[in-house]
C-alpha cells in the first residue's frame, strides 16, 4: 500500500579540520576527494553483498554519502559547497560503483538532476543566478552570517521580506540549494516514451500562481529517499515541460518501493503518485519547448550528461568485478607456502613458488577482460573531458558541437554496457567452483556484478545509438535534440 513518505533527519556534516559552526571553503582541485571516495568506497565494499542480498531501502547508504559530503560536491566553491567539477563527479562515482553499483547510480541521478535549473533556466538567468552566488560569496564572511536565517530553505527565499504570495525576484539555483541544503535529489525530466502514457500533468492554481501537480510516474533511482524530487510535467498535459521541484514529505506524495527487481536493488528506484500536490511558482525551475528546434544545445546537454553519468557506473561494475576476480584468482593460485629444507627449495634460491598465476588459459581469460576493461575506460574519458568542456561552454554550445558530444557519449555507452555484461559473465565462469568466490562462504558474490550490470544496461537501445553513431559518421547527421535517455 502506497504510503506518503518522510525521510528521517540527517545530522548536519562537518568536516574535522572545521571549526565548529564555520563554513568549509574548498577549491575545484582539492586533492582530499580522491582520498574521501576511496575510503567511502572501501566502506562500502565491506558489507555491499550483505546489503545487496538484504534489498532494503537505501537510508544507511545516503547517510553515508552525506558524512562523506559527496552529494555536495558538484556545485561552485563557498559556503558548505564543495567546487568541484564534472570530471571529479565522474570520478567520483565511477569509483563509488566499482564498490557498490546502486549507491553510484544514486549518485549519477543526483549529479544530473542538480544542474537542472542550469540546464532548464535561460541564459539569462544562469547568469543571474551565477553572479548573485558569487556576490553573496565575496561580500559574506561566516562571522557576518546571521544564525537565525543560517538555515532557510534558499527554495522559497525573496529580495524582501517573506511576503505571502510575493513572486521569486531571483532564479532558484538548484545546485546551490542542495549542497547548502545537504538535499539528495532523484525524479526524471524526460517525457514518457510511450505516446499513450499521459505523465504528470500540472493545472493552474487558483489565486497563487502556482501550480498543482498530479500523475504517476516510475524513476529509477533515489525515490525512496530523496529530500527532493526533481519531475517534469506538462501543464494541462499538453504543450511545454515545466520542470519543477517537489518535496516527497507532502501529504499528496505516496512512493512504492521497487522491490523485485534483478539488479541494482539499491538504487531506491520505485514509482511516485502525485496527488493535488502543489507547486509554487519558485519551484519551477525552468522549461522544455515542446518544439525540439526552439531547444538549446545546452539544454540538450541534460540527458547526455546524465547518460554518461550511468556509464560511469557501468564502468565502474566491470572494473570492480574485474578487481574482485582477480584477488580471489591470487588467492587460490598462490597456495600453501613450500616446506623448507629435504626435498624444498630454499628460500631466496630464485626458484618459482608454488602456484604463481602461470595457467596459460586464465592468464588469456584476464588479459582479454582487462583489455575489454582498458578500452572502455579510454572511450568514457575521452566522452567525460568532451562533455566537461560543453558544459563550460554552456549557452555558446553549437549544434555541430552537441552533435560531436552525442556520438562520443553514445561510442562510450555502448562499448561500456557490452564490456561490462561481457566482463562480468565471463568472470562467473572463471571464478567457478573457486575457493572463496561462493558466497555462501563469505565470498563477494560475483552474481550481483552481473546483475547489476544487466539491469543496467537493459534499457539502453544499443542499436539505435550504433545507427546514430553511424548516421553521424557515414553522412554528418545530427542525432536528434531529444530529452529521453
Amino acid at each position: 500500500m502506497s504510503t506518503p513518505r518522510k525521510s528521517p533527519k540527517r545530522p548536519a556534516v562537518r568536516t574535522a579540520s572545521a571549526p565548529a559552526g564555520r563554513g568549509v571553503d574548498r577549491p575545484a582541485d582539492d586533492e582530499i576527494w580522491p582520498r574521501v571516495t576511496r575510503e567511502l568506497a572501501d566502506d562500502l565494499a565491506v558489507d555491499a553483498l550483505a546489503r545487496d542480498r538484504a534489498g532494503k531501502a537505501p537510508f544507511d547508504e545516503v547517510a553515508r554519502l552525506q558524512e562523506a559530503g559527496l552529494p555536495a560536491l558538484l556545485t561552485a566553491p563557498g559556503p558548505s559547497r564543495r567546487g568541484a567539477d564534472w570530471r571529479a563527479a565522474c570520478a567520483v562515482v565511477r569509483e563509488i560503483s566499482a564498490a557498490d553499483s546502486s549507491v553510484g547510480e544514486l549518485l549519477a541521478h543526483h549529479y544530473a538532476l542538480s544542474w537542472s535549473s542550469r540546464f532548464f533556466g535561460t541564459a539569462h538567468e544562469a547568469h543571474a543566478t551565477r553572479t548573485a552566488s558569487a556576490t553573496e560569496h565575496r561580500d559574506s564572511t561566516p562571522e557576518d552570517r546571521d544564525p537565525a536565517t543560517e538555515h532557510r530553505d534558499p527554495a522559497t527565499e525573496t529580495d524582501g521580506a517573506h511576503r505571502p504570495g510575493a513572486a521569486r525576484r531571483r532564479p532558484l539555483a538548484l545546485d546551490v540549494c542542495t549542497a547548502e541544503e545537504r538535499w539528495l535529489l532523484a525524479g526524471g525530466v524526460e517525457p514518457p516514451r510511450a505516446a499513450a502514457d499521459p505523465g504528470l500533468t500540472l493545472t493552474p492554481a487558483e489565486g497563487s500562481g502556482g501550480w498543482i501537480l498530479d500523475g504517476r510516474r516510475a524513476f529509477a533511482s533515489g525515490v525512496t529517499v530523496a529530500d527532493r524530487l526533481v519531475v517534469g510535467a506538462r501543464p494541462g498535459g499538453t504543450g511545454d515541460l515545466l520542470v519543477v521541484l517537489v518535496d516527497p514529505a507532502h501529504p499528496g506524495v505516496f512512493t512504492d518501493a521497487g522491490t523485485d527487481r534483478v539488479g541494482q536493488r539499491l538504487a531506491g528506484a520505485g514509482t511516485v503518485t502525485f496527488d493535488h500536490v502543489p507547486v509554487p511558482p519558485e519551484h519551477v525551475l525552468g522549461v522544455l519547448p515542446h518544439d525540439e528546434h526552439a531547444v538549446a544545445p545546452f539544454t540538450t546537454l541534460a540527458p547526455l550528461a546524465l547518460r554518461l553519468l550511468l556509464t560511469q557506473v557501468g564502468l565502474g561494475i566491470a572494473e570492480g568485478a574485474l578487481a574482485e576476480a582477480r584477488d580471489i584468482s591470487r588467492a587460490d593460485q598462490a597456495g600453501p607456502a613450500p616446506a623448507g629444507g629435504a626435498g624444498g627449495p630454499a628460500a631466496g634460491d630464485g626458484a618459482v613458488p608454488v602456484g604463481s598465476g602461470d595457467d596459460p588459459y586464465l592468464l588469456l581469460a584476464y588479459g582479454e577482460l582487462a583489455t575489454a576493461a582498458h578500452a572502455a575506460a579510454a572511450v568514457v574519458e575521452r566522452a567525460t573531458d568532451a562533455l566537461a568542456r560543453g558544459l563550460h561552454a554552456e549557452w555558446s554550445l553549437t549544434l555541430e558541437e552537441r552533435a560531436d558530444l552525442s556520438v562520443l557519449v553514445a561510442a562510450a555507452e555502448t562499448v561500456t554496457g557490452r564490456a561490462a555484461v561481457h566482463i562480468t559473465t565471463r568472470i562467473l565462469e572463471l571464478v567457478d567452483g573457486t575457493a572463496g568466490a561462493d558466497s555462501r562462504s563469505g565470498g563477494p558474490g560475483f552474481d550481483r556484478f552481473w546483475r547489476n550490470a544487466r539491469a543496467l544496461t537493459a534499457p539502453t537501445r544499443t542499436d539505435h545509438r550504433l545507427r546514430d553513431i553511424g548516421d553521424h559518421y557515414l553522412n554528418g547527421t545530427h542525432a536528434r535534440l531529444t530529452l529521453l535517455a
